[in-house]
């Protein structure tokens, strides 16, 4: 059997202002997206702020869940099997962007194009959302019948191909959900080094 990956997508809550103006539009829970390649998030990228006293200097970033904008935020944490080979074509084309972070800007006028129904914005300009479906669309995955440039936080939770995980604070996910990861990959770990006896 062809061994399968996780990718994660993580739907939250953060202290932004465009997390906000998001929010005024759509009236959902959840106004940011990113995408893992862990279920701990510590390989976790997207497009948001990049620096903390400068709200609207936004880009490529490989953010920290602990703390700053993500400070008492609720989430949804979704997963996703795929293939070895769409799991690596995805890591490729997201070390790209992170190769020549300086080359991406913030799709601030894309965020009026959602409103507008209208594809707005230049060839190297994400949104959060846009840019998470942009890398399942790089490897022949297309969550949901829109456009990347189109795509809400919101839409990406009825994707049927991804698998609810968690919801509730982001807090609790990290302290409990992912603990419990660690001691059952453990424990995992620990079982596979046992020597195997036969049977008489």
């Amino acid at each position: 059997m062809t061994k399968k990956e996780q990718i994660y997508i993580l739907l939250s809550n953060p202290r932004t202002i465009v997390a906000k103006m998001i929010g005024l539009y759509t009236r959902a829970p959840f106004n940011h997206a990113s995408i893992a390649f862990d279920p701990e998030l510590r390989e976790i990228y997207s497009f948001g702020r990049k620096h903390p006293l400068i709200p609207l200097y936004g880009g490529f970033v490989k953010e920290d869940i602990h703390g700053g904008v993500f400070e008492k935020a609720t989430c949804a944490v979704y997963s996703c099997s795929v293939s070895q080979e769409t799991y690596k074509k995805m890591r490729d084309y997201v070390r790209m962007f992170e190769k020549n972070g300086e080359l991406y800007n913030y799709n601030f006028i894309g965020i009026l194009g959602i409103v507008l129904n209208m594809e707005l914005g230049g060839e190297n300009s994400y949104f959060c959302s846009q840019f998470v479906s942009a890398v399942f669309q790089e490897a022949g995955i297309k969550l949901i019948d829109k456009s990347a440039a189109l795509t809400t936080p919101s839409d990406l939770s009825t994707c049927s191909f991804l698998n609810l995980v968690f919801r509730g604070d982001l807090e609790t996910y990290r302290e409990t959900y992912c603990d419990n990861l660690r001691i059952a990959a453990s424990l995992e770990a620990s079982l596979e080094q046992q020597p195997m006896y036969a049977a008489n």
